[in-house]
């Protein structure tokens, strides 16, 4: 699968996606600012979502939580969330002279029909619209990528929607999500990614809402395609999702991370090479067998006439038990390191 230009799975980079969903509260040059700020973390696309009240909503709509006082109805809330068509052409040439991938979530055939005509990369989809077969069935149309977030659904949804837009040829990858804001550690659910790899063949991501950049990097350490996080310029901006957001700060620190943790992950290390390569440093900090005291010729060696100490350039360490009723051909001092030429026989 590529997103653009971007290749997706079997191998390539994690794909980090900063969603800014409603984070802008309806204010355009906040987008902007946004777009900027995850494209200086090093994120690779900047997610939004298109709302389009009449398309998607009804004035009776009540708030889940009523968070935002200026508006009456959730159906308000997305009014003031929308943004004119060529306000989102804005946004997504901005995102391309950043080099970031330009994605938003559509919630209404209208939307889809709006980011069409951007010429978007893949379509993410909303926990909530995955059992929605009409707008699926428009943005299959498109021939672009697939992206399903699971937070709402269990397998035989997610299987019914996954075979519905494949049928259409529509190529998927899934994201493990949990709906839950902010997102505690034993609800991320990261054991469910590998069940989505096995169970779709396809690559696989995480939706967090944590807001920490730990679920993140132990997803990408388990092995992960993508990773969506929802981004916040500050823990006092206003908004539902700012408990569940990382900092564009914390976001830098997410992709340092994740570059970090894939460059291990594709190092290889040969121990018995390693162990020839650093023979001049064993010689300094391993230890060789040395006398616990001054010792005449002849002596028959006990335990108590022998310690190990450094360098390593001496009779290892490791065979003091060995030089035990051995005899010495010579005198040693205090301290001396034992060599063969010290002893009588052999070792």
């Amino acid at each position: 699968m590529h997103i653009g230009s971007r290749p997706i799975g079997d191998g390539a980079p994690c794909f980090i996606i900063g969603e800014v969903a409603q984070a802008h509260d309806g204010s355009l040059g906040m987008a902007h600012a946004f777009i900027d700020a995850i494209a200086d973390a090093g994120a690779d696309a900047v997610k939004f979502q298109t709302h389009i009240a009449d398309a998607e909503s009804t004035p009776e709509e009540p708030f889940r939580v009523h968070f935002s006082p200026q508006d009456a109805t959730r159906y308000e809330y997305w009014k003031r969330m929308e943004f004119t068509p060529a306000q989102w052409k804005g946004l997504a040439d901005h995102c391309a002279d950043r080099g970031v991938v330009f994605l938003s979530s559509p919630f209404s055939i209208e939307a889809v029909d709006l980011l069409a005509k951007l010429d978007m990369a893949a379509y993410k989809i909303a926990s909530g619209e995955v059992n929605n077969l009409p707008m699926l069935e428009r943005i299959t149309r498109e021939g672009k990528p697939i992206l399903f977030s699971s937070g709402m659904s269990g397998w035989a949804e997610l299987d019914d929607s996954i075979r519905y837009v494949r049928e259409r040829g529509a190529e998927v990858a899934v994201f493990q999500c949990t709906t839950q804001y902010p997102c505690p550690p034993e609800r991320l659910g990261l054991h469910v990614i590998d069940q989505l790899r096995e169970r779709y063949q396809c690559p696989v991501g995480l939706s967090d809402h944590s807001g920490t950049i730990y679920a993140g990097l132990a997803a990408v350490a388990r092995g992960l395609d993508l990773l969506e996080v929802h981004v916040t310029l500050s823990r006092e901006m206003f908004g539902p999702d700012v408990v569940a957001s990382v900092t564009t700060a914390e976001l830098r620190r997410l992709v340092e991370g994740v570059r970090f943790i894939e460059r291990a992950l594709q190092g290889h290390v040969d121990k018995d090479a390693e162990e020839a390569a650093l023979q001049p440093l064993r010689a300094v900090f391993n230890k060789s067998v040395v006398a616990a005291s001054d010792l005449p010729a002849g002596t028959v060696l006990t335990r108590e006439h022998l310690t190990t100490k450094k360098p390593g350039t001496g009779i290892p360490a490791r065979k003091l038990e060995s030089l035990i009723g051995r005899k010495l051909a010579r005198p040693v001092r205090r301290n001396q390191l034992l060599h063969e030429e010290d002893l009588l026989g052999d070792l």
